[in-house]
């Protein structure tokens, strides 16, 4: 089954067109030649016409570069929007709006494309500074990567090569349950487990603003009983918390495979 929109295939390659580049600032070109990529990187990746976009996308806000990735994660978010609903309408064709927000929503989520994106070793290829580390990327940022990688694609391939880069990564994902349980909310959860297991509600503070207007990032950590917790970047106050939330219930959760009586002790 295909969508088509005035008898034309809903993924027709995008034009080429020249303004379609002036969505993104293209980095300038590298002096070096590129590393090369993770095998499982370059397995899912197509052959770029222009390099330096696949370069710009793996350059995060935190290097010293000048340009970064944030206004190809801007696209590539919508692309990857629009691929995910298109598949969802295809193989669920019984299936109730409802149903089927539900399900894009799972397969959207920040935690599922950060998982993604380490899958594919995107952490192992990104451009990173300000004390930030490869091998412990958050998730906030790999699962940013990952939409400026497909904005990337998007730009230079068009529209059938980023729906492919989007299968071809999310692999099984797309096989999904319509009757999968909603996704956890990390800061209903983590306030439940404060308020049961320490009679306290958890504080979000705001620790960093960062970027213009357009491309905002924040930056928040939580405190709970006298303890704070690792901090989360993100791209609204409320995503920030979200992913602060889950920073914290990871820790929590760590101490008290170690030691159930821990968190009472903090």
């Amino acid at each position: 089954m295909t969508i088509s929109f005035r008898g034309k295939s809903a993924y027709k390659s995008a034009p080429r067109l020249p303004a379609l580049r002036q969505l993104a600032i293209l980095a300038p070109a590298p002096l070096t030649q590129p590393s090369p990529l993770p095998a499982r990187l370059a397995q899912c990746l197509p052959e770029f016409t222009d390099p330096a976009l696949l370069d710009l996308a793996l350059t995060h806000a935190s290097s010293t570069r000048g340009a970064n990735n944030e206004r190809l994660e801007f696209l590539g978010d919508t692309v990857l929007d629009l691929v995910v609903a298109h598949d969802l309408f295809k193989r669920h064709q019984h299936q109730a709006e409802g149903e089927m927000t539900q399900m894009k929503a799972n397969l959207v989520s920040r935690a599922t494309l950060a998982d993604v994106a380490r899958e594919v070793e995107l952490h192992a290829a990104a451009k990173v500074g300000g004390g930030l580390r490869k091998s412990t990327l958050s998730r906030s940022v790999l699962a940013n990567l990952y939409e400026a990688v497909i904005g990337a694609i998007y730009l230079d391939q068009g529209l059938d090569a980023s729906r492919r880069f989007i299968l071809e990564s999310m692999g099984p994902r797309f096989q999904v349950d319509s009757k999968k349980k909603h996704a956890p909310i990390p800061k209903q959860d983590l306030q439940q487990f404060a308020q049961q297991t320490l009679g306290e509600t958890p504080a979000y503070e705001l620790l960093e603003t960062r970027g213009e207007a357009h491309s905002r990032g924040f930056l928040v950590q939580v405190k709970l009983h006298s303890e704070t917790y690792p901090s989360a970047w993100g791209r609204s106050i409320k995503e920030a918390e979200s992913w602060a939330a889950i920073e914290a219930l990871l820790s929590i959760n760590q101490r008290i495979n170690r030691d159930p009586q821990d968190i009472q002790k903090a």
